[in-house]
């Protein structure tokens, strides 16, 4: 294991949790968080003494929170409120969107805005760092107050119920991964239920897991499209510098650049450069304006970055510790702010998606593609080439549109009316993963399509960055040739492109991406 990830009163790196997320980072909890946290859980102590009613210290919760608890029903109040929460249900969620969400969970209890005791944020640490991961469910959360069912089922895991998957990959009662762990369950107090569970936490991870993803694909929707470009004997004077500054969008700045980078020194580009050779006055939409398309979503992903770097400064519970001893109830949870930039990238994933599989498609139509044959195929008729791998991606595409629907309108009232409007950022964060994955798949499919008709222009040289990804494919996927089972050569270029080994290879040549 590297260094620890520290934990303190300040908000976590993206990367950090990235890092904790995927990597199986340490974590530690600072000093200074420890004493914070001390000493806001001693102004709850005081006020479990109150006469007077404090939501979810001496109160029920919701609906129910005009309702008073005895001092002697307070603790069994916290653990029901966590048992009755951890309602989720559905395929089990991955593992990195729940390590996300616990280090985020904690990164808000070390802020001691919330009122819980050291004890129950170590136990946290203890289970991030023993790589024990609660099972959370597909479905529970409406955004508001927070992901309440996916947090709950993990503070269920800190209590010893529930089910885990211990560091083996073995699916387990939490009691028994724990005690094999060394680690003691929590016996929680006033509002320490409440606590754990109040938080935008669970789609914050995945805003985070999310643009760290769609960074990565967006340099790759870059390099597939210069391959396209290049493929196609298409123009790279649009991309010119002065050209692109005369729209001073920065994201489109960056992408006509990496096009620049990738297709510099190309023998293919130079074989059509004489304006009395080439018959063609412009470029299709999808070469075209590739870089304002895809600068677009650059610019999308960046304000989406804003948001979630403001969210990770944020203390999010309810009732709130404040800095002078206060306990004041609010609405932070709610999950708009987060929300509205999930479902804003799922746009943007899926017009990247639907500009790539336009330029696949020109590709394989002998009427478009400018000398190349129908469907790249070896022998036209008896081979179909790549015509299904573009059913494939339309098969995508059509998904994409669908999943960028906004889940952050629909929202469904709960709590009997106490809780009458929701944000549905859960759901939200779910769809944008499933439209990530999509969004690599037609790049990965647009990535095979351009290299075998780079291959077709032969004995015309491709451009240094473009020949490096093309030689790195050919290490998993043949050159053109009959028809093959086409299944897998797709799968070794969507592992290319999900593992950024695309992009590592015009790296070698070109220089780094932006």
């Amino acid at each position: 294991m590297g260094d620890a990830v520290q934990v303190g009163a300040g908000p976590l790196d993206p990367d950090d949790v990235i890092a904790v997320a995927r990597d199986d980072a340490p974590v530690a909890l600072a000093p200074e968080a420890e004493d914070s946290i001390a000493a806001s859980s001693r102004i709850i102590e005081q006020l479990a003494d109150d006469e007077t009613p404090h939501y979810g210290v001496s109160t029920g919760f919701g609906a129910l929170a005009t309702k008073h608890i005895p001092p002697d029903r307070r603790v069994a109040l916290q653990h029901s409120l966590i048992r009755s929460h951890a309602a989720g249900s559905g395929p089990e969620v991955e593992r990195e969107v729940v390590r996300a969400l616990m280090l985020l969970r904690l990164a808000t209890l070390a802020t001691g805005r919330t009122g819980v005791r050291p004890v129950v944020a170590n136990a946290y640490v203890g289970l991030l760092n023993a790589g024990i991961t609660p099972v959370v469910h597909e479905y529970g959360s409406l955004g508001c107050s927070g992901d309440l069912a996916p947090l709950a089922h993990c503070a269920l895991a800190l209590t010893g119920e529930g089910l885990v998957i211990d560091a083996l990959g073995h699916r387990r009662p939490a009691a028994e991964a724990l005690a094999d762990a060394g680690l003691t369950p929590v016996r929680l107090r006033e509002k320490e239920g409440l606590a754990l569970i109040n938080g935008t936490d669970g789609m914050l991870g995945q805003l985070l897991l999310a643009a760290a993803d769609l960074r990565r694909l967006l340099r790759t929707a870059d390099l597939t499209a210069a391959m396209s470009v290049e493929a196609l004997l298409g123009t790279d004077a649009v991309f010119a510098d002065d050209l692109q500054a005369l729209r001073p969008h920065p994201g489109q700045a960056a992408s006509a650049a990496n096009l620049r980078m990738v297709l510099r020194d190309s023998g293919i580009m130079a074989s059509h450069r004489d304006p009395h050779a080439c018959t063609r006055v412009q470029d299709a939409y999808s070469l075209r304006c590739a870089p304002q398309v895809h600068g677009a979503a650059r610019d999308t992903l960046a304000h989406a970055e804003a948001v979630a770097g403001r969210e990770l400064a944020a203390a999010i519970d309810n009732p709130v510790v404040t800095l002078d001893g206060r306990v004041e109830s609010n609405g932070n949870f709610h999950g708009a702010p987060v929300g509205y930039v999930l479902d804003f990238l799922a746009i943007a994933v899926a017009d990247l998606a639907s500009m790539a599989e336009r330029r696949t498609d020109r590709m394989l139509d002998v009427s478009r593609s400018h000398g190349l044959p129908p469907f790249l195929s070896h022998d036209a008729g008896v081979d179909s080439g790549y015509m299904i791998a573009q059913y494939t991606q339309a098969a995508i595409v059509s998904e994409l549109k669908r999943l960028a629907a906004p889940a952050s309108v629909d929202s469904i009232p709960s709590s009997a009316m106490q809780e009458d409007h929701v944000s549905m950022g859960w759901s939200a964060a779910r769809k944008l993963r499933r439209s990530l994955d999509g969004l690599t798949r037609v790049l990965a499919i647009e990535l095979l399509t351009a290299a075998r008709a780079l291959d077709l222009r032969a004995p015309l040289e491709p451009a240094p960055a473009t020949a490096a990804v093309l030689a790195r494919l050919r290490e998993t996927a043949p050159a053109p040739g009959p028809d093959r089972y086409l299944a897998p050569e797709i799968e070794a270029a969507v592992q290319l492109v999900h593992t950024g080994a695309a992009v590592e290879a015009a790296e070698t040549a070109a220089g780094p991406l932006a």
